[in-house]
């Protein structure tokens, strides 16, 4: 019975009753007074009782010896409060009451509490004596991280939490928490830094956007043994590139029996890749071939380009874009066929050699050149914006990082152009077959009226240009200064161009090509996943410019003004090819040299500070 001054358990807390009446006046532990009813309480002792008892420690008990005593039968509250503490009082009731809700030794209610299991106890105590271990194991390592003094690799294990959020795999760290910190992906990645768990090796930012550091896996079939193709093994076709390239799948050549003939060899995986088949969805949940410092995560497994790159072997499979062309350099016709092709590898640099000489040996080298200047003066005078700005490549490998300012090659332009005229045709030809097809497009942007010269005027330009849009549906694009547009000349490194090399051979195998509700699903997956490889691409740059610039504080770099913003100035550090705002006492023009030395280099950010001398 409920009566003034009965110690009860509310919501787990200890109160006093101090009102009796239709609703019980309560005291919590702690001083607040409550109305409330009969039901909400557990009556723990009748009383009289004070609150202030509850604070002291009851007397000494021997829960064990209780737990043994009572098995296999039922007790209530007052009888477990004197088996274990020899008595039945306000403070033994709320101690008792607290062993029956702690749940380790009993379990039931005031009424019926009984003891638990043997075995469910000695599992429990195992849990909790290795929670408190690990609790203690834990205070022990925050205080060595606060104090410099880590145990590595044994201290490791700590930091698990904050890998996986410097990877972006969770947003929460327990550990950074515990330690006071914000729990943030850079943030961790600092501390790991700190604390010597990474070094500046570790580049976090694929992981961060989900991609894959190993090449696709699934099998490439080879080509169609079966599969009807025109031997074009008499062209000479040039597949030319950077030094470092190792997956060419592009190829140019002229065909001198026909003057105004322009060949573009495309690589041709699409001849195994079914739309739908595990390559294919593999290829579309990449969207692109990662393109790293550190190295390569390819769209398509590496058996892919022993059959499909161009000039690995003696013969390659292809798909070839034959454009006829007017004198202009303008489009007369496209047609695209199932070829064999004999292709020699070129750098850029070789081929502006061979082009330079004085005699060239190449003749057909020459027309590629020609019909190119042709292709971009014709683009120009549709209004096609050109901008140059320096660039550079960036290796990460042997404990090293190197930048190297990548040279201007008459050939990449040459290259450049033969790619958009492959890409225009491409797009004429799906076109006049009613074919659902990718296209790129580009809004007109606003030029400005008097656009500046040199890399300030690339700048402006830049700022102008609309971004691109990949559809099913034409369009201009504005920027190449073309009526319609495609891209397929990058198949094993781009999944859009894959998807429309495999509408095109459907159409030229007279089977159904995907309708556009299908394609463009696809087409949006892949330029999904393709976006993530162009952020993740972007953000590893940045990290290994800022590793690379680490060991060179103090130094300086000659600098471009490209822009003023308020009190700074945005500029271009050509060697670098780097932007980067600074803040300058004096006022610069537009393109003004300024030597800019290095400050302040923050990894896990990727900040860097130039200041102005």
């Amino acid at each position: 019975m409920i009566r003034e001054k009965s110690l009860v358990a509310y919501k787990n807390r200890p109160a006093l009753v101090n009102e009796i009446g239709e609703k019980l006046g309560i005291t919590v532990l702690g001083g607040e007074s409550l109305r409330v009813r009969e039901k909400d309480i557990e009556l723990l002792h009748p009383g009289p009782c004070s609150l202030e008892h509850l604070v002291q420690e009851p007397p000494a008990g021997d829960v064990h010896a209780a737990w043994e005593l009572l098995e296999g039968n039922k007790v209530s509250l007052k009888e477990l409060a004197e088996l274990v503490y020899g008595e039945y009082t306000g403070n033994t009731a709320w101690a008792a009451y607290l062993l029956l809700k702690d749940g380790l030794y009993f379990s039931g209610d005031l009424q019926g509490i009984q003891s638990r299991p043997p075995e469910k106890l000695a599992a429990d105590i195992k849990k909790r004596t290795e929670k408190q271990r690990d609790l203690a194991e834990r205070e022990a390592f925050l205080e060595r991280f606060k104090t410099r003094t880590l145990q590595l690799p044994d201290d490791r294990r700590f930091f698990l939490d904050v890998e996986a959020l410097a990877y972006g795999n969770t947003d929460k760290s327990r550990t950074l928490k515990d330690l006071g910190m914000s729990e943030s992906p850079q943030e961790a990645h600092r501390v790991l830094l700190n604390a010597g768990v990474w070094t500046p090796w570790v580049n976090p930012h694929p992981r961060r956007f989900g991609l894959s550091l190993v090449s696709a896996i699934q099998p490439v079939p080879p080509p169609p043994a079966d599969e009807d193709r025109v031997d074009l093994t008499h062209l000479k076709a040039f597949a030319i590139d950077n030094a470092w390239s190792d997956d060419p799948d592009d190829a140019v050549s002229v065909d001198p029996g026909e003057g105004s003939c322009l060949w573009v060899h495309v690589a041709d995986p699409g001849a195994s890749i079914l739309p739908g088949s595990p390559g294919d969805r593999e290829a579309r949940n990449r969207g692109a071939t990662l393109y790293l410092p550190e190295g390569v995560s390819r769209m398509l497994p590496e058996e892919a380009l022993s059959r499909y790159a161009l000039g690995l072997e003696a013969v390659s499979p292809a798909l070839s874009f034959k454009l006829l062309l007017h004198e202009d350099g303008s489009l007369q016709d496209t047609e695209i066929l199932r070829s064999w092709v004999k292709v020699s590898r070129l750098t850029y640099e070789e081929a502006d050699a061979l082009i330079q000489e004085a005699v060239p040996r190449i003749p057909e080298l020459t027309a590629l050149f020609t019909w190119a200047g042709r292709n971009l003066a014709r683009r120009h005078a549709a209004g096609a914006v050109s901008m140059e700005f320096p660039e550079v490549h960036i290796t990460a490998s042997e404990g090293a990082v190197r930048i190297e300012p990548l040279q201007v090659y008459g050939s990449a332009d040459m290259v450049r152009e033969c790619m958009l005229l492959a890409g225009e045709g491409a797009a004429h030809w799906a076109l006049r077959r009613r074919l659902p097809f990718p296209y790129v497009s580009q809004e007109t942007g606003d030029l400005p009226q008097a656009p500046l010269n040199g890399l300030a005027g690339s700048y402006q330009l830049r700022r102008c240009m609309r971004p691109r849009t990949l559809s099913v549906k034409p369009g201009i694009h504005w920027g190449l200064g073309l009526d319609v547009y495609t891209q397929v000349t990058s198949p094993l490194r781009r999944y859009t161009d894959l998807l429309a090399h495999q509408q095109i051979r459907a159409f030229l195998r007279q089977e159904s090509a995907l309708e556009e509700e299908e394609l463009l699903f696809r087409l949006g997956a892949g330029e999904a996943a393709a976006a993530a490889t162009v952020q993740a691409e972007r953000a590893s740059r940045a990290h290994w410019m800022a590793v690379y610039l680490s060991e060179k504080k103090g130094s300086s770099w000659e600098g471009v003004m490209l822009e003023k913003r308020g009190s700074r100035y945005l500029c271009m550090i050509p060697a670098l090819g780097l932007e980067t705002q600074v803040a300058v006492k004096r006022e610069l023009e537009p393109n003004e040299r300024i030597l800019l030395t290095l400050s302040t280099v923050r990894i896990p950010e990727m900040d860097l500070v130039f200041v102005a001398a």
